[in-house]
């Protein structure tokens, strides 16, 4: 049974590209009545494989800055193991607030991105020029640990939160910012993954249906974008964080 949701959901996710963390926590809470702890040690762990693909993908079409996002991507590897820690210490009533005020917030981010782009460039200053040598250093290593430690603890990827983040202290352009962004990620999937497991959170069953079921709907799902109108897609990559969040608060 969760491997015919996740493919449902992968199917979702892949026809809108929309990212699928956030969902998937509130499909295995809500729909399956997989342990809040499990949910995210599922999802966080899957991201690894997500990543992996997408980032190879955008680092043949040279749409990676590369030393940037290994620095703030290793920083982030010591937030999210912090993170893990500090989520497999929270009741579950709270750890499920914080992941759903989380999604909110993302939903928000990419609403005024998609729909109120003119807005965000008058008030949000974008740099620029990306930072060199021991400002990248600082600047990279401070990010990466507080979007490390935000995706380790909730469970989502925080690409919304990164992607502002490269826009507006790095310099990344526009086409370059979702390929970083997938290698910032990647090593932080795999240590927040490692906090899940070294607690004993991480269900083998479900993740393996959740993976099979995502992977493969995805890759369904993706063949069919191209038929919808923009229109449609803004609106599903908007609702789904807001949909997944509101899910996760009202099943606390």
């Amino acid at each position: 049974m969760i491997f015919a949701g996740m493919l449902a959901m992968g199917f979702l996710l892949g026809f809108c590209g929309a990212g699928g963390s956030g969902m998937t926590i509130a499909l295995l809470v809500a729909g399956y009545g997989v342990p809040m702890h499990e949910a995210l040690a599922v999802a966080i762990t899957a991201m690894i494989f997500t990543m992996i693909s997408g980032t190879v993908s955008h680092l043949r079409e040279g749409e990676v800055e590369v030393r940037m996002g290994l620095v703030i991507g290793g920083a982030g590897m010591v937030g999210a193991f912090l993170g893990a820690q500090v989520a497999n210490r929270l009741p579950t009533k709270e750890l499920g607030f914080f992941t759903s005020m989380m999604m909110f917030v993302s939903a928000v981010i990419m609403y005024v991105r998609l729909y109120h782009k003119d807005w965000l460039d008058r008030h949000v200053h974008i740099r620029r020029t990306q930072p060199q040598g021991r400002e990248l250093l600082t600047l990279g290593s401070a990010t990466g640990v507080v979007m490390g430690f935000l995706s380790g603890a909730f469970g989502i990827g925080a690409t919304a939160f990164i992607q502002l983040s490269l826009m507006m202290f790095f310099g990344v352009s526009l086409i370059k910012t979702i390929g970083t962004c997938m290698l910032v990620i990647l090593p932080i999937s795999i240590a927040g993954s490692a906090g899940y497991i070294m607690n004993g959170h991480l269900n083998m069953g479900v993740f393996i249906q959740t993976f099979l079921g995502l992977t493969t709907g995805s890759f369904i799902g993706a063949k069919f974008t191209s038929l919808a109108p923009r229109s449609v897609l803004r609106a599903v990559v908007t609702a789904t964080p807001f949909v997944g969040g509101l899910v996760i608060f009202l099943s606390r």
